[in-house]
């Protein structure tokens, strides 16, 4: 076992050599997706940056929880946080 990682989880020799192989063997150009300008979609459309402050308490506690539950942003914890408060997918 290495001590690299992809995504927070260790990545294997053989798995490196399997991604090796793969593309030595070569890609199918046409199937790769169109690249893309700018950062990926956020649900139905377009996101609207949103300031919030948060005291030193609050964001003390958004961090931990969102450590607990392998969350790796805080973005992406607060996105959490307001889609389970409103029940959105």
């Amino acid at each position: 076992m290495s001590d690299r990682l992809l995504h927070g989880k260790p990545v294997t020799d053989e798995q490196i050599q399997a991604w090796a192989d793969e593309a030595e063997a070569g890609y199918d150009l046409s199937k790769l997706p169109k690249p893309r300008r700018g950062r990926p979609s956020l649900g139905d459309g377009p996101g609207v940056v949103v300031p919030v402050r948060l005291d030193a308490a609050t964001l003390a506690a958004l961090t931990a929880r969102a450590e607990a539950e392998g969350i790796a942003t805080r973005s992406d914890a607060i996105r959490a946080a307001v889609r389970e408060w409103t029940h959105v997918a």
